[in-house]
């Protein structure tokens, strides 16, 4: 048996904290149109389905960018990916700050795109190489809650210096930042412990020594992993869970509040940093309760979550406007459920997939639900277009409840795949 002293107390924390705080910048960026929607579409003079191609450019790069970035982190470690990826972020802030017209500027998210897939993974990696085997699950756990904070950021902070302001100073300074937080990673942080000559993971109570690996399977894997139908049944849970919390919180949740149900700007703001907040609560509740019915996730956690989300979409679409404020408070609350529920998707690719096919059921999982994200995006754009609804000026309660009904039919497809997926895989068993 080898033992591996751990990395100092002290040492492990430096690293976990430039990197989650690095993470919590790269979602305020990520996030940085949701409160400003408005803004941008008066300054670019875009209608609905334009803005909505900000977000599902952005998304898409995001997804495809997943594959490439598992394979750098494989080979040159978490340090220099995660420093680009910042760079990159600042340069697309930069472009947006100074972007002439809505062409470069949904290049600049794009941009922002490609530099924000790398610093979740990168984080993820420096808790792997950084944190004992045992300690790994929690810290993942305090990543995913702490980098949400970065949404209360771009939807309350932001906004306010944006007008106080002008965008350039906005946007410019979500540069700079980027900018500190990439000198800070390559000045600071290192891909493993000095005592560890490559990136692996220790479990101390056993001296086992895990190389950590990132990249997806070749083709070959990936038919692999989506003929099994626990992989499918994960695919279906992240498709399903978190597209309409995604919706509201990326684009649409603000111009929805303030310009469809009359809201302020800080009202809307407050009224969405609910979502955050209850995302936090929850998620530790939905972790404990899926390790403790591993075979009761779909119904007990990811269908129940769902279906929140369905009833207070319908009584928020029903009910005569203005909706009351409790309503749209436990309309957030009920979006913030779905992500915890998505995901319980990552543990049916892990049960149901052999550890070296673990990437591919992960990626192919993930692809699901920015799949998911950037369709509702799109569609509730097209349906405000379609109503004659294409600019902030003309967006009205009855516009937005007919295009956020839009995504009905992608919960009834997502529900009816995972009870299908669901019983091919307890068949399997």
């Amino acid at each position: 048996m080898t033992f591996v002293a751990p990395a100092p107390s002290w040492r492990m924390w430096l690293m976990w904290g430039i990197g989650v705080f690095g993470y919590v910048l790269a979602i305020t960026n990520r996030t940085s149109l949701a409160a400003v929607g408005v803004d941008a579409s008066h300054r670019f003079d875009a209608d609905a389905s334009t803005l909505s191609m900000f977000a599902v450019l952005q998304l898409a790069v995001y997804g495809f960018m997943q594959l490439p970035v598992g394979l750098w982190l494989d080979r040159w470690g978490a340090r220099p990916i995660m420093a680009i990826g910042m760079v990159l972020m600042a340069a697309g802030q930069i472009v947006m700050a100074l972007s002439p017209n809505v062409g470069i500027a949904i290049a600049a998210r794009m941009l922002l795109g490609a530099g924000d897939a790398a610093i979740f993974p990168g984080v993820l990696r420096l808790v792997a190489t950084w944190f004992p085997a045992q300690r790994s699950s929690l810290m993942m756990q305090l990543t995913g809650i702490t980098g949400q904070l970065g949404q209360v950021v771009a939807l309350v902070p932001l906004p306010l210096l944006l007008h106080a302001t002008s965008w350039q100073v906005a946007f410019g300074g979500l540069a700079g930042l980027a900018i500190v937080f990439a000198v800070l990673i390559a000045a600071f942080v290192r891909n493993h412990p000095p005592q560890l000559p490559a990136d692996v993971s220790v479990n101390t109570d056993t001296g086992a020594i895990t190389v950590v690996t990132s990249a997806v399977d070749t083709r070959q894997g990936i038919r692999a992993a989506w003929s099994h139908p626990g992989t499918r049944l994960a695919f279906w849970t992240h498709f399903t869970a978190p597209f309409a919390g995604t919706a509201f919180v990326m684009l649409w949740g603000v111009p929805f509040l303030t310009a469809g149900e009359g809201l302020t700007t800080a009202q809307a703001s407050a009224v969405t940093s609910v979502y955050v907040v209850a995302g936090i609560v929850l998620g530790p509740v939905v972790g404990a309760l899926s390790a403790r019915h591993p075979h009761r996730r779909s119904r007990m956690l990811v269908l129940p979550a769902v279906g929140a989300q369905l009833v207070a979409w319908v009584a928020v679409l029903l009910w005569p406007s203005p909706v009351p404020a409790w309503l749209l408070v436990l309309l957030v609350i009920a979006l913030a459920s779905g992500g915890p529920a998505s995901m319980v998707a990552f543990d049916f690719a892990r049960a149901h997939n052999p550890a070296h096919r673990l990437s591919t059921a992960t990626g192919v999982t993930n692809v699901g639900g920015f799949l998911a994200g950037l369709t509702a995006i799109l569609l509730i754009g097209v349906a405000l277009d379609v109503q004659g609804a294409s600019r902030p000026e003309l967006y009205t309660d009855t516009a937005f409840r007919w295009a956020f009904a839009t995504q009905i039919p992608l919960w009834l497809l997502g529900c009816t795949m995972i009870l299908r997926e669901r019983a091919r895989t307890r068949r399997m068993l």
